[in-house]
């Protein structure tokens, strides 16, 4: 009995005679890497001693990936964002332009260095500087606009993204209800409208019936008006033909 028990807890064949494996066979469970408490603070700490640079304008055909090679030969760059012009904007240059090719360009973006020093001297080093002094580069004749950020961290710009987000999806929200409620007025207008347009027209044709049904009335209508004989004397007949008489 001891081994049919070990024997079923090891392999149970399931109904198609297939071997299902054991409890012990079953997947493991995946490890939990819990931080220690100086791993944290260790991270905090190197988050503290990170620097932030705001660009306030960023060229055409520059992109997130380019920005990050040219700043990685001062520094060492972690984190790097960059805001995206508006739809309506893009229309408006595309537009101005008349071509459709025209690809994605940013406003401003915020870069996030490992030192702050460093990204402090960087920042005042390159500001209202050229880019690059190749002239066959796209980019020269382009000036460098950056300011560096005192105790600005990037918890902040986060927040500062989901905040905007947050208010455009409110501002969104509000108009769909207003185009809501304008389409519902309109909608009640035309139909008001029309049951108008239905008592009118029912009140033409009742109209055009009674003026109808008048005149055939009219023209059927024979009006008879009762006539009295004329009185004759017949003792004036005598005399009548007397006169009658003379006169011929």
């Amino acid at each position: 009995m001891k081994n049919m028990e070990e024997g079923n807890k090891d392999l149970i064949e399931d109904r198609n005679g297939d071997h299902v494996s054991s409890n012990s066979d079953r997947k493991k469970r995946k490890k939990v890497h819990t931080l220690s408490l100086e791993d944290t603070e260790d991270f905090n700490e190197k988050l503290r001693k990170r620097g932030v640079i705001y660009i306030s304008r960023i060229p055409p055909r520059m992109g997130p990936t380019k920005l990050k090679s040219i700043l990685m030969d001062f520094g060492e760059v972690t984190r790097i964002y960059l805001e995206e012009e508006d739809k309506s904007a893009r229309k408006r240059r595309r537009k101005a332009s008349g071509s459709n090719s025209g690809g994605k360009r940013y406003k401003e973006g915020w870069i996030e260095f490992v030192d702050k020093k460093l990204a402090k001297r960087l920042a005042a080093s390159l500001n209202n500087t050229p880019i690059t002094n190749h002239k066959r580069s796209v980019h020269f004749g382009d000036l460098w606009s950056m300011k560096y950020l005192s105790r600005f961290q990037w918890a902040h710009l986060t927040e500062k993204v989901a905040y905007e987000r947050r208010v455009r999806e409110q501002r969104l929200r509000i108009e769909m209800m207003h185009a809501r409620k304008e389409n519902q007025a309109y909608s009640s207008l035309v139909e008001a409208g029309k049951t108008m347009d239905r008592i009118q027209e029912r009140r033409s044709k009742k109209r055009k019936n009674n003026e109808g049904a008048e005149e055939s009335k009219n023209s059927q209508v024979k009006r008879r008006f009762k006539q009295n004989k004329p009185v004759e004397d017949k003792k004036d007949r005598s005399a009548k033909k007397v006169v009658l008489s003379s006169l011929v």
